[in-house]
């Protein structure tokens, strides 16, 4: 009988001793080869959360664009807080109709509130209304699939052509003036854009209208307006198009740029075409301003700056909530998960992930007003 208790407890202990290395390998150990990979950095940010009363579960909607960044932060928070954290990345323009419906407590978005928007919101905060919080950052980077091209420069005028169906073919002049000693095929141009309403396509026309307004007719906005093209819903949607066609262009944020998608570099003006790169990004991010009033934090960015390093088709993802008037049952859990992902820790995690964390002195005046919620 002893023997048989003393076997017991060896299989005991010999069991917690496994599923406490598998729990280390979960929390990512340095032990696995990757020496500095994300993992570690963000497994000590997941000991820092401020979980305060966060319980139950959250849904939202929003942006395409940041979902990668969400999907990071939530294993974080999920696994400190206990909370289940449901975000759907239906797109920008699904997410404002959510929450100005009041069927999330927050939402992303890659633009700000519309007037219009701001109103309705006033119905679902009570005594309060929606506002804008930057939180995410990063390039839109322009991917191609041409046979044979894996460098590729291209400027606004020549990307407005392309987009309004103008320029049709791969070895035009415009795009071999512009990359000469490039041997550039006799191909058709497959021009995707977004079929769902999208902040990343209301910022990459914005870039396109600041930039090349006369080869570009358009208002801009969420919805694709131009001519001619081909669509596919959301960014991973338009990713995994350019993927698999050969002759593809299109446009998403630069974590959807995997798997072997090259990207275009653009020629600004600057004394070197620039790629698009996180560093480069945050060169023309820090260069926004604050024009939201109150509480409210919307950004107007520089889309025409031709400044060295500064890639300047950027977009800023914000996180949309109640300034007053949170419901009493997420208002814990929101406020816990915003808090984190406006941290230092949280803001890390962005750059581990291809995205652009946003300049100190806007994320300083993000992280007072989360406070400030109620």
């Amino acid at each position: 009988m002893k023997l048989q208790r003393m076997n017991r407890r060896a299989l005991t202990l010999g069991a917690l001793a496994v599923s406490g290395a598998l729990a280390l390998t979960a929390c990512g150990s340095d032990d696995t080869g990757n020496g500095g990979d994300s993992s570690a950095s963000s497994t000590a940010a997941a000991g820092n959360i401020k979980c305060d009363d966060a319980k139950g579960q959250l849904l939202a909607d929003g942006s395409s664009a940041q979902k990668n960044a969400i999907d990071a932060w939530v294993k974080q928070f999920s696994a400190a807080c206990g909370v289940q954290i449901n975000y759907k990345g239906g797109g920008s323009g699904a997410g404002v109709t959510a929450f100005t419906q009041g069927q999330v407590p927050f939402a992303g978005s890659d633009s700000a509130l519309k007037p219009e928007e701001v109103t309705a919101s006033k119905e679902v905060c009570s005594g309060g209304q929606g506002i804008d919080l930057p939180m995410v950052g990063g390039p839109i980077a322009v991917g191609f699939n041409v046979s044979g091209v894996d460098k590729l420069t291209l400027d606004a005028p020549t990307l407005a052509k392309i987009f309004n169906n103008e320029i049709t073919n791969w070895n035009d002049e415009a795009i071999k003036k512009l990359n000469p000693g490039v041997e550039l095929p006799n191909l058709k141009i497959q021009a995707f854009h977004r079929s769902d309403e999208s902040g990343t396509t209301d910022n990459f026309t914005k870039y396109l209208i600041a930039t090349a307004k006369s080869d570009f007719p358009y208002e801009g906005g969420k919805a694709w307006q131009a001519k001619g093209g081909q669509s596919a819903p959301q960014s991973s949607g338009v990713a995994q198009q350019v993927k698999q066609t050969n002759g593809a262009i299109g446009y998403f944020e630069l974590s959807y740029a995997k798997d072997g998608i090259n990207t275009v570099a653009l020629d600004t003006g600057a004394s070197a075409p620039v790629e698009a790169t996180i560093d480069n990004a945050t060169k023309a991010i820090a260069d926004a301003k604050v024009i939201g009033t109150g509480k409210d934090l919307a950004l107007q960015l520089n889309y025409a700056t031709k400044a060295d390093g500064a890639y300047p088709m950027v977009l800023v993802t914000y996180e949309i909530v109640c300034d007053k008037g949170n419901k009493a049952d997420t208002l814990p859990a929101t406020k816990a998960f915003l808090r984190y992902i406006a941290s230092e820790d949280g803001q890390k995690i962005l750059a581990e992930n291809d995205y652009a964390p946003i300049p100190d002195d806007i994320i300083a005046k993000v992280r007072t007003t989360i406070e400030s919620l109620s």
